[in-house]
């Protein structure tokens, strides 16, 4: 882990706790108008707590503001236009233009509930976590492993300030074979697809800012990203 001292290290893992859980909560749930009209008024995506200098975020961050000015905020239009998009990208009246589950990019089916599913859930398991809907929905959509990512990062900070120094190293190694063996090795050819697809600044935004998260947290843990992965993106 790149970083200098016990303060760097504690700030780094709570600007991870904060975005990585905010980015999680935007890709995994389901658009909500009210919930992002409070983002908006919070203005969130003025600035982030983690790789804001990362220029896949700051471009991110542009697009989303831009948005957001272009439409002045939260209206009706801009409303049915991104929740429009939500579905032609995630959803899919048809071929899915952007999936979300891990599985479907290294099926030449392009199915779901594959061996990454499994793995997934066990990574999980490790840490006491546990779907809902076990078994009805897959573990391996990106804003989920966003979230674990989030998780990992908030144990290892709690760790840090018990200095419990074991339990510390054994959850930032975590951090690293997770990301090695799973988010790295798709998220970025999906926020790829995200931005190629997306029809509104909002979602092509949120693909830059994931794209500078995951680029960031390669950079701090000195992990490769697999040029292409997918073998039909």
């Amino acid at each position: 882990m790149i970083l200098q001292s016990d303060k760097d290290i504690h700030t780094t893992l709570l600007g991870e706790v904060l975005f990585f859980g905010l980015l999680g909560k935007i890709l995994y749930n389901d658009l909500d108008r009210t919930w992002l009209q409070s983002l908006l008024d919070e203005d969130v995506f003025a600035e982030v707590p983690f790789g804001c200098d990362q220029p896949e975020i700051v471009k991110g961050l542009e697009l989303i503001q831009s948005w957001k000015d272009k439409n002045h905020g939260l209206t009706d239009k801009s409303f049915e236009a991104i929740s429009d998009d939500y579905l032609r990208l995630f959803i899919g009246a048809g071929k899915v233009l952007a999936p979300v589950w891990e599985s479907v990019y290294f099926s030449e089916g392009r199915l779901i509930f594959q061996e990454e599913t499994l793995q997934v859930r066990n990574w999980y398991g490790r840490y006491k976590l546990q779907l809902k809907n076990k078994n009805k929905e897959p573990d391996d959509h990106i804003g989920l492993e966003c979230l674990f990512i989030a998780h990992l990062a908030q144990r290892g900070l709690d760790a840090l300030e018990r200095q419990e120094e074991v339990e510390f190293k054994e959850l930032i190694q975590a951090q690293k074979d997770f990301l090695s063996e799973h988010l790295l090795r798709w998220g970025i050819a999906w926020c790829d697809l995200v931005e190629k697809h997306a029809k509104t600044d909002f979602y092509r935004g949120i693909a830059r800012i994931t794209h500078g998260a995951l680029a960031e947290l390669s950079s701090m843990f000195d992990l490769n990203i697999p040029v292409r992965v997918a073998r039909w993106v």
